[in-house]
């Protein structure tokens, strides 16, 4: 039974890892950048799911809750990009309840490890346990914004569509090149360059945050990541009955429409 739940982890980090690295590189919005985000949402949520049920056969409840939160992010990231501005549901106090769950549960691990005389449990520090649970309850408080706030919308949207995947893929890129350095040569481990793999989302993902947030990038971006719904309502029928769409060009600043 354990084998091929190991055959699924492996086989879906590895797609996750290369299909993660794929969506990072392409234009934001283009159809190859759409294919390979889905692609490694799919993949992330089997990985996550297979390492968690493997964690538990092995009784390392860090892991478990590690996979748990990976699926939680990749799963509402998937969903934000998916629906339009000013839209919740169910599936948004469901994750909610997660994220609540998971990162009470992860902290209240860091404070068993601080207490520890190795300041660890099962070889994770105290400090590891703190940033991933910080995450988790950081994520509930944005959900809370956003059921409250009835959606989320414009560039707010794309940066937690973003910095969720980013995150997802540095759990998976720690994962592997920190978490399974032993696969690696003993030359390679030594030179410590497997940090910069393993880190890199998150240096992604704070140089997408800023972009997004605090220049004139997202007026661009924003078209991009418009829903199916979003771009049918911009297409104009004609008396030919041809439906004409529009460029997705963004008008400079004070142009009449």
């Amino acid at each position: 039974m354990r084998l091929p739940i190991l055959v699924l982890h492996i086989c879906a980090g590895i797609l996750g890892l290369l299909s993660g690295a794929a969506a990072i590189s392409f234009r934001k919005g283009s159809r190859q950048h759409v294919l390979a985000g889905n692609i490694f949402v799919v993949s992330m949520m089997g990985m996550s799911t297979a390492g968690a049920c493997l964690a538990l056969m092995k009784h390392q409840m860090n892991n478990v809750f590690g996979g748990v939160l990976a699926f939680y992010l990749v799963t509402t990231a998937w969903a934000t990009a998916r629906r339009r501005d000013g839209k919740t549901s169910s599936f948004d106090w469901g994750a909610l309840l997660v994220a609540l769950a998971v990162g009470t549960a992860i902290v209240s691990y860091g404070v068993q490890a601080a207490k520890t005389p190795t300041r660890s449990i099962g070889g994770v520090p105290a400090g590891m346990f703190f940033f991933l649970g910080s995450v988790a309850l950081l994520s509930a408080t944005g959900d809370i914004r956003m059921l409250v706030r009835g959606g989320v919308f414009g560039a707010h949207r794309i940066a937690r569509h973003l910095w969720r995947m980013c995150f997802s893929l540095f759990i998976a890129t720690g994962s592997f090149f920190l978490g399974q350095q032993q696969v690696f040569p003993h030359w390679l481990r030594k030179t410590n360059v497997l940090f910069i793999p393993a880190i890199l989302p998150l240096i992604l993902m704070i140089f997408w945050l800023v972009r997004v947030l605090f220049t004139k990038a997202f007026k661009r971006m924003d078209t991009f990541y418009r829903t199916h719904e979003d771009r049918a309502a911009l297409r104009e029928p004609r008396a030919s009955g041809v439906a004409v769409f529009e460029t997705w060009a963004p008008r400079p600043t004070g142009e009449p429409k």
